[in-house]
């Protein structure tokens, strides 16, 4: 079916590339929020997406291959998004607060912004290489086929941001030393 609809699109037909964007724009969405950390940003990397994919849709010589064409269409699209929005950005350092003895739901809030200041910490190229593995659950082979760079630097590029998450991480979970005066 996917496929029929590619070719119907290949040869101008609208309604079957109407079809093909709503099967696989959900899809894409959440990938680019997830590459971008933000949600005006992957809009506008996924329109960009959308906009390339019906100009270059004739080209593609593999209709089965569909998804993964995409796939790397749209992640192009969010490393050119950031670069064009480099944003300035504060890195706040949230201060301790004591807290209540028993774990709470707070807890979870904290951990989910600790890990998400971190991830903003990697570059454009780490998030996609690390969002396309553990996000959608490609092999390193296959990220690197659709990123079109070779797979010792898809290797590389997740084990970089897995180590920077890491460091991240615990640096955030570390406690601030004071300095001051002694008396």
């Amino acid at each position: 079916m996917v496929r029929d609809l590619v070719v119907g699109a290949q040869n101008g037909d609208r309604e079957a590339f109407a079809a093909l964007v709503h099967m696989t724009s959900d899809r894409m969405y959440a990938l680019a929020v997830r590459i971008l950390r933000d949600n005006v940003l992957a809009e506008d990397a996924l329109q960009g997406a959308l906009i390339t994919v019906w100009r270059q849709l004739p080209t593609l010589r593999d209709p089965d291959r569909f998804e993964a064409w995409v796939r790397r269409l749209l992640v192009h699209a969010c490393y050119a998004e950031a670069r064009r929005r480099r944003a300035w950005a504060a890195n706040v350092r949230v201060l301790p607060v004591d807290g209540p003895a028993a774990p709470d739901a707070i807890v979870s809030i904290d951990d989910r912004d600790a890990l998400d200041r971190a991830f903003r910490r990697l570059s454009v190229e780490q998030r996609a290489v690390f969002v396309l593995h553990h996000h959608v659950g490609l092999p390193l082979v296959e990220i690197a086929d659709t990123l079109g760079i070779p797979a010792g630097t898809a290797r590389s590029r997740l084990h970089y941001a897995t180590r920077v998450l890491r460091a991240a991480v615990e640096a955030d979970a570390a406690p601030v030393a004071h300095e001051g005066r002694t008396a």
